[in-house]
């Protein structure tokens, strides 16, 4: 994409490769990374990450939406992708034709399917509700439901499980243990009455940092493929150092001077308490750089400049030490002449979680790769 605009943010793929071979090197040799490139690669770029990943020994992918998996293939990727959320039984031919592998953990689905008189070849995994109680088989009974619809459906192959952990991101958490265990036994009854061979996988980004060794084939390893750490507890085990992709820039597209009582923004909720220089720059809440970020600060020549004044949908205004050249840099995330703002910094100002940031930050941003 042509870059019009001078706001932009910038995307590592060595780090991203860089990251899945660190990753790789906590498993046990005979296990495998899936990488998980939902919601746009993090916000990061799907299609470019897919292949990154592709090249540093990833064969396996996960997606959130048939459109994102339908998305890769038009992009020429080729590798075995997994559906995690629910599709449409409708569209499960989509799914078929293009070789994309489906979840399933609901009986009507499959029996949707038979009235429909599915016959293209689909494969799909099981998922089992463990204790995260967001989606999935909940019981052997209701698994054995589940597969009745299947044995009925000659085109549909189940080729792999998997469940999903609540509390991995935790240090030592009994009900990761606990969720473990119940998936352990729900895998037990499910090879028992269905004898053939599955792929499975059990592990998120914190799950496999935390716990390579009880990793199963396949190891989910998503937020911290983009560099990020699923929380602080995970961060502080220090059993794997990796390196941030995403770096946001901007300019400065106007610097005046304003006198003391001289108001700034929407609402004038800033005013000056002195003769101020004040920048402004070219990024709103229209680009997913909320409001409530007002009050965090910017970097420029490695200096930290407040955001002052409501933060608008197209700008916000900063509060400068000296006069600056219109298009002087503006660093948002990444480093700067020695300093650095990471998407943890950007994360505990706004309370929430670093996987956000780089989510909420719109198309509007144009992607930058190197």
């Amino acid at each position: 994409m042509m870059k019009f605009r001078n706001t932009w943010a910038e995307i590592n793929l060595d780090a991203i490769g860089y990251n899945i071979q660190q990753l790789k090197k906590l498993l046990p040799e005979d296990r495998k990374v899936m990488g998980v490139v939902k919601a746009n690669g993090y916000g990061h770029g799907s299609v470019q990450v897919a292949q990154t990943a592709l090249d540093a020994g990833v064969d396996f992918l996960m997606v959130a939406l048939l459109e994102e998996a339908v998305k890769l293939r038009e992009h020429g990727i080729r590798a075995p992708i997994l559906v995690i959320g629910r599709v449409h039984p409708s569209y499960a031919k989509v799914a078929a034709e293009l070789n994309i592998t489906l979840t399933v953990f609901q009986s009507d689905w499959l029996k949707a399917l038979h009235n429909e008189n599915f016959t293209e070849q689909l494969s799909v995994h099981v998922e089992f509700e463990t204790g995260m109680n967001r989606t999935g088989i909940c019981s052997k009974e209701e698994l054995e439901t589940v597969m009745e619809e299947v044995n009925k459906l000659e085109s549909v192959r189940i080729t792999g499980a998997y469940t999903h952990f609540a509390t991995a991101d935790e240090v030592s958490s009994a009900h990761f243990q606990s969720q473990r265990t119940r998936y352990e036994e729900m895998l037990e009854h499910l090879t028992s009455i269905y004898p053939h061979p599955l792929m499975t996988h059990i592990g998120n980004s914190a799950a496999g940092i935390q716990y390579p060794q009880h990793m199963h084939q396949y190891t989910r390893f998503g937020v911290s493929i983009y560099g990020l750490y699923p929380s602080h507890d995970i961060r502080q085990l220090e059993n794997v150092a990796l390196k941030q992709a995403f770096s946001l820039y901007s300019e400065l597209i106007q610097v005046k001077k304003i006198k003391a009582g001289d108001f700034v923004g929407y609402g004038a909720t800033y005013v000056a308490k002195e003769d101020e220089w004040i920048g402004t720059v070219p990024i709103g809440y229209g680009d997913g750089w909320r409001r409530s970020l007002q009050g965090f600060y910017v970097l420029i020549e490695g200096k930290k400049m407040p955001i002052v004044g409501r933060i608008c949908m197209d700008v916000m205004m900063v509060k400068l030490d000296k006069p600056y050249e219109v298009g002087q840099k503006v660093t948002l995330i990444g480093e700067d002449n020695g300093a650095v703002i990471d998407m943890d910094d950007v994360a505990n100002y706004l309370e929430t979680i670093n996987y956000e940031i780089p989510c909420m930050l719109t198309s509007r941003v144009p992607r930058l790769y190197k």
